[in-house]
């Protein structure tokens, strides 16, 4: 049953493959749960009891809540396909509630942190330092996810239109802007690429053996670059975060956005609105004459 429920989600629709690892990880740690708490052989026998008393065991390793809320989201999809299916007569997830969360606001890289970094001379004109910059420039000026980059194809580059056409989540297909200046950094770094190896790679970043790149690469490079840049978390996914909040603190529509982004609904989009009050709260606090009482008064 777990197979076909992967095979549902791969082929009909169309999750990213992170998150089929993670729905197929929490199903079988659940199986294997099953098994040695309750001798529990069929994963579909499960009853409402045994998912609560799977919760409490992993609030017990010290799992976070947002982690035991996905396991959980995990299992309710899989029994809702069952329940779909007719191979099961009640969901056993149906009456188990969503822990509470604490509110996370995104982590993102100052923009006068991120603006230097962009600004300063390049470190060298070799093929993997011009490579490494533009793949910090991509992320933080087009919002990218890491798996969007990795998947981006040379041919996906449309000069003549300024735009670039990124295959997101479930194969969804979006259009970003490509600045003139992005353009020429872009068609600097394919020449580069051609000369560098004889044998032609359709991806567009390539690793220093002219393989196409993987998460752990990407990850990796962006690590390095913005050591010293900033003391926030260092990942693509933090410059997707800086990438969408300067562009708010910067006047553009929540809606836009959102397209940008390649999010299905606005509510994912509008957490960036707390960073981007915060923002506001400290320029004014800076800006306006009477923000701040006057000691003595």
């Amino acid at each position: 049953m777990t197979e076909r429920f992967i095979q549902y989600i791969s082929n009909e629709r169309r999750y990213s493959p992170n998150t089929i690892v993670a729905y197929t990880s929490d199903l079988q740690s659940f199986d294997t749960f099953l098994q040695a708490e309750f001798e529990v052989e069929d994963i579909s026998h499960a009853t409402s009891e045994m998912v609560r008393t799977w919760v409490v065991k992993l609030m017990d390793e010290k799992i976070s809540a947002r982690s035991v809320n996905r396991k959980v989201s995990s299992l309710r999809s899989f029994y809702k396909f069952l329940l779909k299916k007719g191979l099961i007569d009640k969901n056993p997830t149906a009456i188990i509630r969503t822990l509470k969360t604490p509110k996370r606001l995104p982590t993102y890289i100052e923009q006068s942190q991120i603006n230097e970094y962009l600004s300063a001379g390049q470190k060298a004109n070799d093929f993997q330092n011009i490579r490494d910059r533009l793949i910090i420039d991509l992320l933080y000026s087009s919002g990218l996810r890491r798996s969007e980059l990795t998947d981006l194809k040379s041919t996906s580059i449309d000069f003549a239109m300024g735009r670039m056409k990124v295959l997101g989540k479930r194969n969804k297909e979006r259009f970003i802007p490509l600045s003139e200046r992005m353009a020429v950094s872009i068609k600097n770094y394919l020449d580069l690429k051609e000369k560098t190896f004889e044998q032609h790679n359709p991806f567009l970043i390539v690793t220093n053996k002219g393989n196409k790149s993987y998460p752990k690469f990407i990850l990796r490079i962006v690590n390095k670059e913005l050591t010293g840049v900033t003391s926030t978390r260092k990942s693509p996914h933090v410059l997707r975060h800086t990438f969408a909040t300067h562009m708010l603190n910067n006047g553009a529509d929540l809606n836009v956005i959102k397209e940008l982004l390649g999010h299905s609904n606005l509510s994912s989009t509008q957490v960036y609105t707390h960073n981007s009050i915060e923002e506001l709260k400290s320029i004014y606090s800076k800006a306006h004459p009477r923000a701040k009482l006057k000691k003595g008064g």
